[in-house]
């Protein structure tokens, strides 16, 4: 564990040791200030020596002012270096974040990573701030001030030294059971805030459906849940100031006890005494703050085991060492060999025995019914998901055997639900090529029939879309993500049911302005309206996860049942087909 923290923490291994170090020397002084008082009692009030006391006060204002000089510079550098390795932490998280295959995105979840990106490593940072401050300040107060109390009276001092290992159990214990209790404590946050996602989300089909009450109970449910797994672990990782206290007052009690004896006996004096007192003071505040940190700190070090768990994951989609380029002047641009997939956690195939080649510059529609398996083929093209058995080849290649980079810049993709970033229009057309002119985003913005988009907005293509697009309709986000992947001029485009917030007029006219551009692009068009692929060069029809039929539109029009049912139910009188 050390180990993986001090990853992170590098870059600011001076603030690292800088920040405890600082510590320890105002720990230092502190533990001459029951010296100095005892000599203020002993030397000062009780000989009446007023400069005496005066000097000693001195020394105690200049321990007090150095002491604070030195906390000041411990917490400069303990937030320098929690901020910065809270930041190469959160930096390395999304970077993997970014890297997990669609199936461990799936796996893990929305909320779920969101509170690993923010609330997780808040928590890390907030630890490690107090774990360089106190970590070694307290436990170097604790046993200080005992061997300090040896100096004054070391037949006294056994009450300490009999404390402090009775104190450290009480403190290691609780420690130990807190941490897996905390670690329930986050796992059930998880589930909150994708409850809170989920209706924050579907706030409208939420009000549509008059569900808020339901909504409401469900998630007071879970949240009353949440409350008691915290509670239980705050009333475990509570007991640790309560008991510290007791074990600290008996053990100042059999001090006042043992100290009032021997100061009457004269074995030692009243500051003698009052020295002791304070250093097992000391003790019970040092303590207290150890038991907080503990408590801190166990709630840190759930959280990084919660992050690093993600950060640790084997990838479920590996690169090979040697990758083998793609040619994409090879005359197959994609072929799929008996291949099959099953999504993980699944009971049964979502794809079986897919077996089509498609040709440079063809274009590949695909129809069926909803859950027949069209998006889960085209997302074996790009390699979102790998298939569990079979080969999917690009340009000749096994896409295993690919480089994931090389791959994904031969391919655009505009998939059924679409994401639009925060920023402009132009912003996000611009994904698809960074560098493109204005006259180029407006170019692909044509061709997939968005002008009147920027037609309707005061600052055109400088129009901001909102947070996910929310500034623009269902169908102008379909546009403006269809521009997007226009605008790559990739060797391959798949429109996954990408106009369905379209009307027919729009969708043909996108259509037309897709084969006038399409060269040697290679088109796999996903769609429920069979106009939208009528003109398609091959049409494969899914049905369960196989491929039914297959062929042009006229073939399937005389032999293709499944495809005559499907383009009947949408054109009753057959006026297209006539």
């Amino acid at each position: 564990m050390r180990k993986k923290l001090w990853i992170y923490l590098k870059g600011y291994g001076r603030e690292s040791v800088l920040g405890p170090l600082f510590k320890l020397l105002e720990a230092t002084f502190e533990l001459f200030v029951p010296l100095v008082i005892a000599s203020m009692i002993d030397n000062g009030i009780t000989n009446g020596d007023s400069l005496h006391i005066w000097k000693m006060g001195g020394i105690l204002l200049l321990l007090a002012v150095v002491g604070l000089a030195f906390s000041i510079t411990a917490q400069y550098f303990a937030a320098r270096a929690s901020v910065g390795f809270a930041g190469s932490l959160r930096s390395a998280l999304f970077a993997r974040v970014l890297r997990l295959s669609a199936s461990q995105q799936d796996k893990f979840g929305t909320a779920k990573l969101t509170q690993h990106l923010t609330g997780d490593v808040d928590q890390v940072q907030n630890g490690l701030n107090l774990a360089l401050r106190l970590m070694l300040r307290s436990p170097f107060v604790v046993f200080g001030a005992m061997i300090m109390a040896f100096f004054v009276d070391v037949k006294s001092a056994w009450v300490f030294a009999v404390t402090i290992p009775v104190l450290s159990v009480l403190v290691f214990g609780v420690m130990a059971l807190s941490l897996p209790r905390f670690t329930k404590a986050q796992a059930m946050m998880d589930k909150v805030m994708g409850a809170t996602r989920e209706n924050l989300v579907g706030a409208r089909v939420i009000r549509a459906f008059g569900r808020e009450e339901s909504e409401n109970e469900r998630f007071k449910k879970q949240a009353n849940e949440l409350n008691a797994r915290k509670r239980e672990a705050g009333n475990v990782s509570a007991l640790t100031a309560p008991l510290t206290s007791i074990v600290i007052n008996l053990a100042l009690v059999l001090l006042i006890h043992k100290g009032a004896l021997n100061v009457d006996s004269g074995a030692i004096t009243q500051g003698q005494l009052v020295a002791l007192v304070n250093y097992m003071s000391q003790i019970l505040v040092e303590l207290i703050k150890l038991a907080n940190l503990i408590v801190s700190v166990t709630k840190a070090l759930a959280c990084f085991k919660r992050v690093q768990a993600v950060i640790e994951i084997e990838d479920g989609m590996s690169e090979r060492e040697e990758t083998k380029a793609l040619d994409k002047a090879f005359h197959t641009a994609v072929r799929f060999d008996n291949v099959s997939l099953t999504y993980e956690g699944a009971g049964e195939e979502s794809l079986k025995n897919i077996s089509f080649s498609a040709m440079r510059g063809e274009t590949i529609g695909i129809v069926g019914p909803t859950g027949s398996g069209k998006s889960s083929l085209v997302s074996l093209i790009p390699r979102l998901y790998d298939a569990t058995e079979g080969m999917v080849s690009v340009f000749g290649e096994d896409v295993k055997n690919a480089s994931i980079d090389e791959l994904r810049s031969k391919i655009a993709i505009v998939e059924q639900r679409t994401m639009l970033f925060f920023g402009s229009i132009a912003d996000n057309i611009r994904w698809g090529k960074k560098d493109a002119s204005d006259e180029e985003v407006v170019n692909a913005l044509q061709k997939a029939q968005g002008m009147d988009i920027i037609k309707k907005k005061a600052d055109g293509l400088s129009s901001p879309v909102g947070q996910a697009g929310r500034a623009l309709s269902g169908g102008q986000r379909q546009r403006v993500s269809i521009a997007r992947s226009l605008i790559r001029n990739s060797d391959i485009l798949i429109l996954d049911d990408s106009a369905s917030a379209l009307d027919f007029a729009t969708d043909a006219r996108l259509r037309a302005a897709i084969r006038d551009i399409k060269g040697q692009r290679t088109v796999f068009i996903v769609s429920q309206r069979a106009s939208s692929v009528r003109h398609a060069n091959r049409i494969l029809v899914m049905e369960d996860g196989q491929i039914a039929e297959m062929g042009t539109h006229d073939e399937l029009m005389k032999k293709g049942e499944m495809y005559r049912e499907i383009y009947f139910s949408q054109f009753p009188e057959g006026e297209e087909y006539a």
